[in-house]
């Protein structure tokens, strides 16, 4: 059984059901690099979350609520997995992907450094 059809809603097709597709196609997109369904996808996911967040879920929605949490921590997971790669392919190209870096506390401002040293 996929977990589409173990995730059931009292809200049926509402917010919840767009909020699960926009998910899937979310990880869809991941799975296949496709930066533009990525885009779509994760458009169509915060339109669902604001969408479900007015609607209010009720206590039957919470195992649902729970299982989309999941699959959520799941794409970013793999969204991580997918920026490490791509920062690891720069980085040893001598490229970074920024002109700034993050700081231990997460704010921007960090000059980045290139490990290529070039003499004139």
């Amino acid at each position: 059984m996929s977990e589409a059809s173990t995730i059931g809603s009292s809200l049926g097709s509402g917010p919840l059901e767009a909020l699960e597709h926009a998910l899937h196609e979310e990880r869809r997109a991941l799975l296949e690099h496709d930066v533009d369904a990525l885009l779509r996808s994760t458009q169509a996911k915060l339109v669902a979350l604001r969408a479900a967040e007015a609607a209010g879920a009720s206590g039957a929605d919470a195992q649902r609520v729970l299982a989309l949490s999941e699959l959520n921590q799941a794409n970013g997971a793999l969204l991580a997995r997918r920026r490490r790669e791509v920062n690891w392919s720069l980085r040893h190209l001598g490229r970074l992907d920024a002109d700034t870096v993050y700081d231990a506390s997460g704010q921007s401002g960090a000059k980045a450094q290139s490990r290529l040293n070039v003499s004139v």
